[in-house]
């Protein structure tokens, strides 16, 4: 027996949410759009020739980089592109959070952040939510290497206001505040305009919530130009060429509809406030959601043996069996009539 294993790297990796292989399910725990893709990404998708399949792709990511600073009235060497926002975001603590000091975000977020922290060896400090698990700003004026959080936050859907974000900003001059907005389209308040008013805001989006993308793995973050350019040499110095060229076609074609992405979003919007009613109606509570997914209690039931009797009668939800939350589930919005089968169930199952 070699010695090699001595020198693996020990990390606890990030569990995605599970992705059963029958069709025949609710399938309502990785936050995933239940409808398709705008009309013109399968149009575009017809137009590829063989070339864009034998040659490498741009690794500027050039067109998609153009049609997202024409979406959102930036430069274009504001735009930074990647293998959806969990590229992004790995690069930019890549990039960013070099510091001795420990970087910051909250105990109850997104999973991934603490696994690249231990992976890249940041040293990080999580800052406890409050009682009705919202973040404290207060808590982020302290020395550090750099922010990080969502807004919504997930797994709780629970979003800030702009001028919350700004203040936290501007009290952190001298470190990196980045700003995870996978659901902002739902229903938060961006905070992309303050982009032009701070150098140490980067903001964080994806094509795979909103834009039902999540197949192609889309994401990108707008920044000042100087963060832009930092986080394109990080990229350029392990892997050129990251998104494909269908995924670039593609996601271009999909930013070019906004007609049919904010139909979408209202049809989603519309589903999550009767979702809200009806999980009311059926003795289930939660902060108010502003994401396309609900966080949700209900005194009267075990949420981990609801988890369990859920996925047997193939409705699919997330459970994280956590500390503050482990009597929580969340529940992605899904089409109407798959929601109807998990009103029905719950009705049936709290009897």
């Amino acid at each position: 027996m070699g010695n090699w294993r001595k020198n693996l790297r020990q990390v606890e990796p990030y569990v995605p949410g599970e992705q059963p292989r029958s069709l025949d399910v609710v399938k309502l725990n990785t936050n995933e759009n239940p409808y398709p893709p705008a009309p013109g990404v399968l149009a575009a998708l017809g137009e590829l020739g063989p070339d864009s399949l034998r040659r490498y792709p741009d690794p500027t990511c050039g067109v998609l980089v153009r049609e997202l600073a024409a979406r959102y009235g930036v430069g274009e060497d504001q735009v930074f592109v990647g293998v959806g926002s969990d590229d992004v975001l790995a690069i930019a603590f890549q990039t960013f959070f070099h510091s001795s000091q420990p970087i910051l975000f909250p105990d109850i977020t997104y999973a991934f952040y603490p696994v690249w922290a231990s992976l890249f060896g940041v040293p990080y400090r999580t800052l406890a939510l409050d009682a009705d698990f919202r973040i404290r700003k207060e808590d982020y004026c302290q020395p550090n290497g750099g922010i990080i959080f969502p807004n919504p936050n997930a797994p709780t859907s629970i979003g800030e206001p702009r001028s919350f974000v700004e203040e936290i900003v501007a009290r952190n001059p001298d470190s990196v505040v980045v700003v995870d907005e996978a659901y902002v389209d739902f229903g938060g308040e961006s905070a992309l305009p303050l982009v032009s008013q701070y150098d140490n805001l980067l903001v964080v989006q994806t094509f795979s919530k909103s834009r039902s993308l999540a197949g192609l793995r889309i994401g990108f973050c707008i920044g000042s130009p100087e963060l832009i350019q930092a986080l394109n040499a990080v990229k350029y110095s392990f892997n050129s060429y990251t998104l494909n060229e269908p995924a670039l076609a593609l996601g271009t074609a999909a930013l070019r509809d906004e007609a049919y992405f904010r139909e979408t979003v209202e049809k989603i919007v519309a589903t999550r406030e009767e979702a809200v009613e009806r999980l009311g109606q059926l003795g289930f509570t939660g902060p108010r959601p502003l994401g396309n997914f609900l966080f949700v209690t209900n005194p009267a039931l075990s949420a981990s043996r609801l988890f369990q009797d859920l996925r047997k009668a193939g409705i699919f939800v997330r459970y994280f069996d956590k500390p503050r939350i482990r009597d929580y589930l969340r529940i992605s919005v899904g089409m109407p009539e798959e929601m109807e089968k998990l009103y029905d169930f719950l009705g049936k199952y709290a009897q």
